[in-house]
């Protein structure tokens, strides 16, 4: 198949990022999605839905739909056998929950934002790798592996409960119980083969600050997430932070959330973005 199925003419892409790459932070399905919405776009396949005036636009979810089924195409090329979340998370910037062959999509105006500590440990990994050595140890050991996939399962639905919940009642009990199931989840995790040093390390560190980690992306090395309560101390976010730093690792604070694939006119975008982009 072809995206482009009629004659586009010649085009140029800048592309600007601040998410590092081979990171376990889907920047990989972020450049696939821009560019299949870009080339789509370019080849009329769907709308410039940006009016005259309007500083963001978004797609129909007819011709998101498409954009995604395109980004997968590319993250096939990259990754080999992917799951197709964060594609859809980068196409829709819902929350969505892999399901057994199916996607769930959380609805985004119920799902909390959650603050985090977002730490890159820098050590450099392969996503195809890791997914072809967990498909290995899954063919070896299925007695063992599949309950461990299972218990997988229940933890994300589990979660999905406690997120969907949390709107309506923003109770500081709620925390305590993703903060198990960060821990129960990446335990797991290092079952599987995709855990890495690095990242015990990152767990032990934000331990004994009373914060809870767990590795996000394929594994391997990559990224870590630790949970952030609305009364975590700023004290111990810093000093969580400055030992993080003090192992070789790189940190963020930030939160869990966001749009999706969006079309922006040059007034909307922030200063360093344009400057970026003209130096390129």
């Amino acid at each position: 198949a072809c995206l482009c199925s009629r004659d586009v003419p010649s085009v140029e892409f800048l592309v600007w990022s601040e998410l590092p790459t081979g990171a376990g932070l889907g920047s990989s399905a972020a450049y696939a999605v821009c560019l299949a919405a870009a080339l789509l776009a370019a080849c009329g396949a769907i709308s410039c839905p940006l009016e005259e005036g309007q500083p963001t636009a978004r797609w129909t979810e007819e011709e998101l739909s498409l954009i995604n089924s395109w980004a997968f195409q590319g993250e096939l090329v990259i990754h080999g056998n992917p799951s197709g979340v964060d594609n859809a998370v980068g196409t829709w910037g819902t929350g969505t929950v892999k399901e057994r062959g199916k996607e769930v999509s959380l609805v985004a105006s119920r799902v909390p934002t959650l603050r985090i500590l977002l730490t890159n440990t820098k050590v450099p990994r392969s996503t195809k790798v890791l997914v072809a050595g967990v498909k290995e140890k899954m063919l070896k050991f299925p007695a063992i592996m599949n309950p461990v996939l299972d218990s997988i399962d229940a933890i994300s639905q589990e979660c999905q409960s406690v997120l969907e919940a949390m709107p309506a009642n923003p109770s500081p009990e709620y925390y305590p119980v993703l903060e198990e199931l960060f821990d129960i989840n990446q335990h797991h995790l290092n079952v599987m083969g995709v855990g890495h040093p690095s990242l015990d390390r990152l767990c032990q560190v934000t331990m004994s600050h009373g914060l809870h980690s767990k590795l996000t992306g394929a594994g391997g090395g990559g990224c870590g997430i630790t949970l952030l309560r609305p009364d975590t101390s700023p004290l111990a976010v810093e000093a969580a932070k400055r030992d993080l730093s003090a192992c070789g690792f790189e940190c963020w604070e930030t939160s869990l959330g966001g749009p999706g694939v969006t079309l922006h006119s040059p007034c909307s975008l922030a200063a360093a973005v344009l400057r970026a982009l003209s130096q390129s």
